[in-house]
Order: C-alpha cells, then structure tokens, then sequence
C-alpha cells in the first residue's frame, strides 16, 4: 500500500504564489513517476502536471502552462509543484499520485491510494 500526504496550501490573493509538496510512503515501486492533479468544488478531478523517476520528462495541462513547475526528489519520494502567478480559476484541492507509467498519470488511469488533498485558495 502507498501512502500520499500533499502539504503547502493555503490562501493567497491573485498573483502569489505557492509551492506544494507531497511525499510518497510505504510500498512504492522502484521507480515510477508522479504528477499533481486538482478538484475544483463541482468539478471533476483533473490533471496538471506530470513528471518522470528522472525528471527528464514532464507534461503539463495548457491551463497552468508557463505558471506552474513540477520537481522531485526521489530520494525524498517527494514531488513538488511550483505556482505562480496564482489565478481564482486554481481554486481546488490539489492531490498527487504516482505510477509505474508516467502517460497512466497523464491520463489519469488506474491511478488509486490518493491522498487527502491540499486546499489552494485563491483570492481575485
């Protein structure tokens, strides 16, 4: 079993910024890569970014592209999002997750043990 604790929201007016975090735990595969997703309140959950074990790889939703960066630290099995320029529309609860397949995180499939979350708010 795979645990995920995202940290790092919070409040912050339009234009700020944030940097999130999640560490992985338990019974995580050698290698695999991670990626961050959001849900906005009536909305479905959706993908925002995505990176490989090495971090040679990284994709990200048109709608934070330029704004936001992903990073990891595989010895700390923790993946990082970068956000800046902060908009209302970011508003949600941010979650990651990881699999062995980093197009299964871009496409959000088979994805399981999500975390709680971490909630982004941000003020116009």
């Amino acid at each position: 079993q795979v645990q995920l604790v995202e940290s790092g929201g919070g409040l912050v007016q339009a234009g700020e910024s944030l940097r999130l975090s999640c560490a992985a735990s338990g019974r995580t595969p050698s290698s695999y890569a991670m990626g961050w997703f959001r849900q906005a309140p009536g909305k479905e959950r959706e993908f925002v970014a995505a990176i490989s074990w090495s971090g040679g790889t990284i994709y990200y939703a048109d709608s934070v592209k330029g704004r936001f960066t992903i990073s990891i630290d595989n010895a700390k099995k923790t993946v990082y999002l970068q956000m800046n320029s902060l908009k209302p529309e970011d508003t949600a609860v941010y979650y990651c997750n990881l699999d062995r397949l980093f197009y299964d995180i871009v496409r959000m499939r088979g994805l399981s043990s999500w975390g709680q979350g971490t909630q982004v708010t941000v003020s116009s």
